[in-house]
């Protein structure tokens, strides 16, 4: 009997910390629920459905019910005509966000650090936060009115100083710079808050030392500044790569029509076109795993990568 209680003296001992804790972080814990219910319900839930990427699907028949194919739908992605085309674009588009977009958050946080007069610094930062709260039918909308040749502001200008009015909405030409102007506009003010968050983290008597060693503003910001918040540009960057074929289906699809669709074209488009118009259900959820596989992969590379160059990475 002693040797028993003993056995189950470490146990007893163990669920009454536990007990314990979660009695003192409860409010904590129920902070939390709706977060992981979102996760839960939303994100992982839906996994069930990826079975139906392996079976000719059809909705009468259900997924326990479909017949099995294989990898055929993979297959046919691979072979597809297009698929070659389908893919650049997609990562023609994605290279210039990297390219374009992400170093504009960490260069207007950079300037906004260094506004002294607030009054101007929260004026600023208001106007270019505000396009974020726009859905991307809004931001097109209004580019549509700015860039249409009946009346539009843009080539009214050109008309005006006798130049010859330009396409913009038709041209396969200018469907790339006006998509990534438009996420620029619309998704740059809300980057800068997490690269102010973490420049009001760094220690203000560093300045101070730079200062009396005569070290200028550009000086403070390369040595100080862009080196205490690299941890941060480097796990956003990592997240940014696993997103190499998840560009927003919303955005392109509002600027997609049949003169630019040659460079417009891209896997989110093509998986509403090609697979759910056509109901080829099990076709478009092949397409959504292959984009997630490939993300997945991305992620754990760049991660292992920014580990192996010094950094903490995402995990």
């Amino acid at each position: 009997m002693r040797e028993a209680n003993v056995r189950q003296g470490p146990v007893h001992g163990t669920q009454s910390r536990l007990s314990k804790r979660l009695a003192r972080n409860k409010w904590l814990y129920v902070m939390i629920l709706p977060g992981l219910l979102y996760f839960l319900i939303f994100k992982y839930a839906p996994m069930y459905g990826l079975i139906i990427s392996f079976q000719d699907y059809k909705p009468f028949d259900g997924i326990l019910g479909s017949e099995w194919v294989g990898f055929e739908h993979f297959k046919r992605l691979f072979t597809e005509p297009d698929f070659v085309n389908i893919l650049t674009n997609t990562l023609i588009l994605f290279g210039m966000n990297l390219v374009f977009y992400f170093p504009i958050p960490i260069i207007l946080a950079l300037m906004l650090n260094e506004v002294r007069l607030q009054l101007f610094k929260r004026f600023f930062q208001t106007l270019i936060y505000l396009p974020h709260f726009m859905s991307w039918v809004i931001i097109v909308s209004i580019s549509y009115v700015m860039l249409t040749m009946d009346g539009g502001m843009i080539n009214e200008l050109l008309a005006s100083l006798g130049l010859q009015k330009v396409n913009f909405l038709l041209s396969a030409e200018w469907f790339r710079p006006m998509y990534i102007i438009q996420v620029i506009w619309r998704e740059a003010g809300w980057g800068t808050i997490i690269y102010l968050a973490a420049i009001a983290s760094i220690d203000p008597q560093l300045y101070e030392a730079a200062r009396m060693d005569g070290a200028g503003r550009l000086r403070q910001i390369w040595h100080i500044t862009l080196p205490a918040i690299r941890s941060v540009i480097i796990v956003l960057l990592i997240l940014k790569i696993g997103d190499v074929l998840e560009l927003g289906f919303e955005h392109v699809y509002l600027l997609l029509n049949s003169m630019n669709r040659s460079v417009a074209e891209i896997i989110d488009t093509y998986v509403y076109t090609a697979g759910l118009q056509q109901m080829k259900f099990s076709y478009s959820t092949a397409i959504g795993f292959f984009k997630s596989i490939v993300g997945l992969v991305l992620v754990v590379l760049a991660n292992r990568l920014a580990k192996r160059m010094g950094e903490e990475g995402v995990y």
